[in-house]
């Protein structure tokens, strides 16, 4: 199975997971142009969504909130990337949801990690370690 993300100027396909549509802060890479320039980066959705999770029971918006807020704003889930990933995860078993009031008393969703999540998490984790260590790697010796 494959997906598809469209950006401003591209089609990208991923097999399996879905891509997460990060957008890089031109505040936060110093740059002085006015608009954020969208960019992909493949694999790190369900890790996100899962790491935001193991905090405790979270509304969709609150978890796009916190994983902007705990980048710096160099990172922002856009809800066609987030809600979709939520709803897989969820059919996975990772997580589990119901729902409630919100803090301004509106229903929502609330999702929180399962057992099963959390293992996935550690695998998760485990692997993009490994990816990073190899980037790191290749930046030394290049």
């Amino acid at each position: 199975m494959s997906t598809s993300l469209q950006t401003r100027n591209s089609s990208v396909k991923s097999p399996l997971t879905p891509p997460l549509a990060f957008v890089y802060s031109p505040r936060y890479l110093g740059s002085n142009m006015g608009k954020a320039k969208p960019d992909v980066l493949q694999g790190t959705l369900d890790l996100l969504i899962l790491k935001t999770l193991t905090r405790g029971r979270q509304h969709g918006y609150g978890i796009a909130v916190h994983i902007q807020q705990v980048s710096k704003d160099a990172l922002r889930v856009e809800e066609g990337s987030l809600y979709p990933a939520l709803h897989r995860i969820e059919q996975d078993g990772w997580i589990k949801s119901e729902w409630g009031a919100s803090e301004n008393n509106r229903k929502a969703k609330f999702y929180s990690i399962t057992p099963s999540g959390r293992r996935q998490l550690a695998r998760e984790e485990k692997k993009w370690e490994h990816l990073t260590s190899a980037v790191a790697t290749v930046l030394r010796f290049a």
